[in-house]
C-alpha cells in the first residue's frame, strides 16, 4: 500500500455521473461531516456534463483499470503486491469460489480491480465504503480481505434485485467475509436484504432524502386552466424498467381533444427504439427528447411542467426502482406527480394524497393522465401535499447523520484492532 491521509475509501462504478445525483450529494454531505476519503471508481465518466454537486466534491477520484488488459503493467505490478499481502490466499479461495457460480469476464475483471485496490490504497485507509452492492462491493470485498480492513456497502435498487441469492448472504454474512453494514434507501429492499441476512441488525433503512438547501423554492404556480394544453415531463434513463415504452403507448390513447405535449430528460440504450416507436405512433411532432441535462436544467424543466410522469415497472430480468429521488426532486417544486405504486415509490406517494399511483399499463396511464388533466385543482393540492411531506420526512440531515455514525464505528473498529 501506499502512502496517504484519507481514513476511508469509497468505491462507486462509474464517476461522475448525472444519473446518480443521490451518491454525489451523499459523499459531499459526508465531506461536510468531516469525513476524508478518496473515490475509486471502477469506470471512466461517459457523461459530458457534470452537475455542480461533482465540483463541490474535494475528494481526489482514483480509477481502477476499467478493463485489464488495456493496463497490463499495472494490474501484473499490483498482482504482486497483492500476492504479498497476509489476506490474499483466503481472498483467492473466496473469489475462485464466486468463480465457480459465476463464470464470466465480469467476475475475473473484479478480482484484478480488487488486486489493483489492494496495492495502491494509502496506509491510512481504516475501512472501505461502496455504492452499489453488486460489483463494487465485489471488489471491495475481495480487497478488503486481502488487507483484513473491514468493508461495508450502500444497496439501491438494481443490485438487490438482480444479484443471485447466493452472493447477497455471503456479502451480508460475517461468516463469509461480509459486510460490517449495509445501507439501503428503501423500506422495501431493507426488508429483502434482512430476510437474507444472518444478522438483520447489520442493515439500515437510510433514506437518500433531499438537500433541499441546494433547490430553489417552489414557484409560485399558477392552478393550470382545465382545457390549456398539458406539458408533461419524465426524467430517467431510458431503459426497461423505466416503462418509457408504455407511456408513450399510452399517448396514443389520450382523449382527442386532450392537447398535450411530452419533454423527456436522460440518456440510455433503448433511446432509439423509444424514438422510433414514437414515430411509428404519428407523436414525434408532441415529444422533445433532450438527453442528459445537469440539475439547474432538470429543474428548470419542472418548474415549467404541469405534470411529472414516471412509469417504473418491474423489467424482465427483475430490475427495479428503489424509490427514485427524481420524484422527490419534481415534489421540492410542487410538480403534481403521476407514478406507479412499484417497489418503494408508495413509501413516498400515497396515491390520491401526493400524487396518483397508477397501473403500469398503457390503457390505465392513459386514464390517469386524462384524469390529472381534467382536475388541475386536485392534482395542485396533491402537490402541495407531496411538498409538504418531503420537507416534514424525507430531507437528507437525519440519513446522513446516520450513516456518518456508522462510518465512523467501522474504521474505529480497526483502529481498536490495532490498537
Amino acid at each position: 500500500m501506499s502512502t496517504g491521509t484519507p481514513r476511508l475509501a469509497v468505491l462507486v462504478k462509474g464517476w461522475p455521473r448525472l444519473s446518480e445525483t443521490f451518491i454525489a450529494q451523499e459523499l459531499v454531505a459526508l465531506e461536510d461531516a468531516g469525513h476524508d476519503f478518496d473515490i475509486w471508481s471502477l469506470r471512466y465518466p461517459t457523461d459530458t456534463k457534470r452537475h455542480p454537486l461533482h465540483e463541490q466534491l474535494k475528494a481526489r477520484v482514483r480509477y481502477l483499470p476499467e478493463y485489464l488488459h488495456e493496463d497490463p503493467d499495472r494490474v501484473w505490478a499490483a498482482r504482486a503486491v497483492a500476492g504479498t499481502l497476509p489476506g490474499y490466499p483466503e481472498a483467492y479461495r473466496v473469489w475462485r469460489a464466486d468463480l465457480a457460480r459465476d463464470v464470466s469476464q465480469n467476475r475475473i475483471r473484479r478480482f484484478g480491480q480488487a488486486c489493483v485496490l489492494a496495492a495502491e490504497l494509502p496506509d491510512s485507509v481504516h475501512g472501505l465504503y461502496a455504492h452499489f452492492l453488486h460489483t463494487p462491493s465485489s471488489v471491495t470485498r475481495y480487497a478488503a480481505i486481502m488487507l483484513g480492513l473491514p468493508w461495508s456497502f450502500s444497496a439501491h435498487a438494481k443490485d438487490i434485485w438482480t444479484s443471485p441469492d447466493w452472493e447477497l448472504r455471503e456479502k451480508l454474512d460475517p461468516t463469509t467475509h461480509g459486510a460490517s453494514f449495509g445501507a439501503t434507501c428503501t423500506a422495501y429492499g431493507a426488508a429483502h436484504l434482512r430476510q437474507l441476512a444472518r444478522d438483520p441488525d447489520r442493515i439500515d433503512l437510510v433514506y437518500h432524502g433531499l438537500d433541499l438547501s441546494r433547490f430553489p423554492p417552489p414557484a409560485d404556480r399558477e392552478v393550470r386552466s382545465v382545457n390549456a394544453p398539458l406539458h408533461m415531463l419524465s426524467v430517467g434513463r431510458l431503459v426497461e424498467k423505466k416503462g418509457f415504452d408504455r407511456l408513450i403507448e399510452a399517448f396514443s390513447l389520450l382523449p382527442a381533444d386532450l392537447d398535450w405535449r411530452w419533454t423527456h430528460i436522460g440518456g440510455g440504450e433503448l433511446k432509439s427504439a423509444f424514438s422510433a416507436k414514437a414515430e411509428d405512433a404519428g407523436l414525434s411532432d408532441r415529444i422533445s427528447w433532450l438527453g442528459a441535462c445537469d440539475q439547474p436544467e432538470v429543474i428548470d424543466a419542472m418548474r415549467k411542467a404541469d405534470l411529472f410522469v414516471l412509469p417504473s415497472r418491474i423489467a424482465s430480468d427483475g430490475d427495479r426502482d428503489g424509490l427514485p429521488n427524481v420524484l422527490m426532486e419534481a415534489a421540492s417544486q410542487k410538480l403534481p406527480i403521476l407514478s406507479t405504486p412499484v417497489a418503494a415509490i408508495p413509501e413516498f406517494i400515497e396515491t390520491g394524497s401526493h400524487g396518483l399511483l397508477s397501473k403500469d399499463e398503457p390503457a390505465a396511464l392513459a386514464d390517469a393522465i386524462a384524469l390529472m388533466a381534467r382536475n388541475p385543482v386536485v392534482a395542485a393540492d396533491m402537490a402541495d401535499a407531496a411538498y409538504a411531506r418531503l420537507v416534514r420526512e424525507f430531507t437528507m440531515p437525519p440519513g446522513i447523520k446516520r450513516l456518518s455514525q456508522r462510518l465512523d464505528t467501522m474504521c474505529q473498529s480497526r483502529l481498536s484492532r490495532v490498537g
